[in-house]
């Protein structure tokens, strides 16, 4: 315990020594960005815009999108300033609110694609009962708890670990994470370590589970149905579940590498495996659902095309 302190500030360890080749990774990473951002922003803008669009499901598209953005500041901001930095110091502050953003970004990205499988079950399953129970209220509810229960949860998270006395500040990833920084603590960390799996079956299990239940349950309903209603369901669902698996296979992969040893992993690999959660679902997201839904696609491209048309007049 005498050794025990709150440093003001973290060492992120992974970023490896690339020399040169840091600047055309910057430019890499910073065209990535833009293509995140303005994808997002054209789903954003065609939902927003079009009243034809302003229905339950392409409501949660549109709060997928807004995620989209809010997570990958969180991240993309701080990760091109380091790629060009000789150090890699970050505040205490300035890591738990990248912990923060980025964990609300993961808690929020799930809770809103089951929100978005229990719309498509209800429209499956009990089609003649949608209208009456997706209402314009329910929409709001169900988006309004998607962004409020991991706000707090999370935050309580960050709490328990922020105020935890620790014995080093080298954190193994390029972004601040909570448990690296929890395995920093120089006591017990049961409390958090409860919290933790508390928080994580609410946000992270009990959503998977949910999503695979009312996949199953459409499913059933499509062996009975003819072959136009399976491939009206397929269309419909085929995005969700593109999103869903998508997004389970890369927060899969951070949370396994978090709980492992990093000295025996690649340092590349390490680095790309962790980046894949926060980089790979906010550039997929707006490419699935612009391309694979016809409302959607039909209308990116009007806008597109009057947007050419302008300037000729």
């Amino acid at each position: 315990m005498e050794n025990s302190s709150l440093p003001f500030y973290f060492n992120l360890t992974m970023f490896v020594n690339i020399g040169y080749y840091r600047y055309p990774a910057f430019v890499l990473c910073f065209l990535l960005y833009v293509v995140i951002v303005s994808a997002n922003l054209v789903i954003i803008l065609v939902i927003s815009r079009e009243k034809a669009l302003h229905e339950p499901m392409y409501i949660f598209i549109l709060c997928l999108s807004i995620n989209s953005l809010y997570g990958s500041a969180g991240f993309f901001l701080r990760f091109l300033r380091d790629l060009l930095s000789d150090t890699h110091l970050i505040s205490r502050l300035a890591c738990f609110t990248q912990i923060y953003v980025i964990y609300t970004y993961a808690s929020y990205e799930l809770t809103i694609l089951s929100i978005m499988a229990y719309d498509r079950y209800i429209a499956v399953c009990q089609p003649l009962h949608y209208h009456i129970r997706m209402t314009s209220k329910m929409v709001f509810k169900l988006a309004a708890f998607a962004w409020i229960y991991p706000a707090f949860s999370v935050a309580t998270c960050v709490y328990l670990s922020f105020r935890l006395p620790l014995c080093g500040n080298k954190i193994p990833k390029v972004f601040c994470a909570n448990w690296p920084v929890v395995k920093l603590s120089c006591v017990a960390t049961v409390i958090n370590s409860i919290v933790g799996m508390l928080v994580s079956t609410s946000t992270v299990f009990l959503p998977l589970a949910f999503v695979l239940y009312t996949y199953i349950r459409i499913l059933l309903v499509c062996r009975k149905g003819s072959s136009e209603f399976k491939s009206k369901v397929l269309q419909s669902c085929l995005p969700h579940i593109v999103s869903f698996v998508n997004y389970s296979i890369t927060a899969f992969c951070d949370i396994a590498l978090s709980r492992y040893n990093f000295e025996e992993v690649n340092p590349f690999v390490a680095v790309i495996l962790s980046l894949e959660f926060v980089v790979i679902p906010p550039i997929l997201n707006p490419l699935v659902y612009g391309l694979k839904l016809p409302e959607v696609k039909r209308l990116i491209f009007k806008m597109l095309s009057y947007s050419k048309t302008i300037p000729n007049k």
